[in-house]
């Protein structure tokens, strides 16, 4: 078996998953890291090739992996294809919907990390939802976005990350969505912006194609943090899939998420990163409608 070459890009609050996932899979080894900061290569000196230019170390990798603020999406996987590397790249795609649909014909391998649908108590729920229909679809992603961010203070910037909770959020959130309902269009938006104009809460109504209707709530400024999938069913029950049921300690739920994305990066699934981000470009719209704007 050949083992994948993988380097990262971006040494930030995501990427430990990405490298505790590489270390526990056997098809992959970690060939190469790079970052702007060279305090953040520090650790991997004398154990891994390490890099402040991306591009000088795509010649040593299969696969690249990116971490980095949302705005620099586009081009390092432009980049790492036309050099003729896979690339795996963080929620968002891209920030706009055009740079997406730019991404999405590049013509190479590039798969969208959505975390999320890795999650074992939803992968539970995919599994015993064999008997009636669903009538009904909620899913929840709040909390409070400055104890998620650590040093990567570029989530904060509107203009680095794509927007706010929408655009940071959204993309799993509606990722969830299709996992359980297939493609689906949005039919309204409520939004609440800070005093910077950044979207802080979000309600986004959505349609399934056979009429389910299914309901996104992000929350930026929550007290605490829940995440979790309900689901209504033709004979009046409801299951419900806890994200963080089981998991203790902060944000202990990505190891094994993060395996699941590898996993099936690795196995070629396909990607849906362009079906979220136009979810996004969506509920963005249907907002400046609605304010006439």
């Amino acid at each position: 078996m050949k083992v994948v070459r993988v380097g990262v890009v971006g040494l930030g609050v995501i990427s430990k998953y990405y490298l505790a996932a590489i270390s526990a899979n056997p098809a992959t080894e970690l060939a190469a890291v790079c970052d702007l900061r060279r305090e953040a290569l520090t650790p991997f000196e004398g154990m891994t090739a390490c890099f402040t230019d991306h591009r000088a170390m795509l010649p040593r990798i299969d696969t690249l992996v990116v971490t980095t603020p949302n705005d620099t999406h586009e081009q390092l996987c432009r980049e790492a294809v036309e050099a003729g590397v896979s690339v795996c790249v963080e929620k968002p795609l891209a920030i706009e919907l055009e740079a997406g649909r730019r991404v999405a014909a590049l013509g190479g391998r590039v798969f969208t990390a959505f975390h999320r649908r890795y999650n074992r108590n939803v992968r539970q729920l995919t599994r015993d939802l064999r008997g009636p229909g669903i009538t009904g679809l909620t899913v929840r992603y709040l909390e409070k976005i400055e104890e998620h961010v650590g040093e990567d203070a570029w989530y904060l910037d509107a203009a680095r990350c794509g927007g706010g909770c929408v655009a940071d959020n959204g993309p799993n959130a509606f990722d969830l969505v299709r996992l359980f309902l297939g493609d689906v269009t949005v039919e309204d938006v409520a939004i609440k912006r800070d005093p910077a104009g950044v979207d802080r809460v979000a309600v986004v109504r959505l349609q399934a194609g056979d009429g389910t209707p299914a309901r996104v709530e992000l929350d930026w400024s929550y007290p605490g943090e829940t995440k979790d999938v309900r689901v209504e069913l033709a004979d009046g029950t409801t299951r419900t899939a806890d994200l963080l049921d089981g998991f203790t300690g902060f944000k202990n739920s990505l190891w094994h998420e993060y395996e699941g994305v590898l996993a099936d990066f690795l196995g070629g699934a396909p990607d849906q990163g362009l079906a979220a981000l136009e979810l996004v470009d969506a509920s963005y719209r249907r907002e400046a409608v609605l304010e006439g704007k």
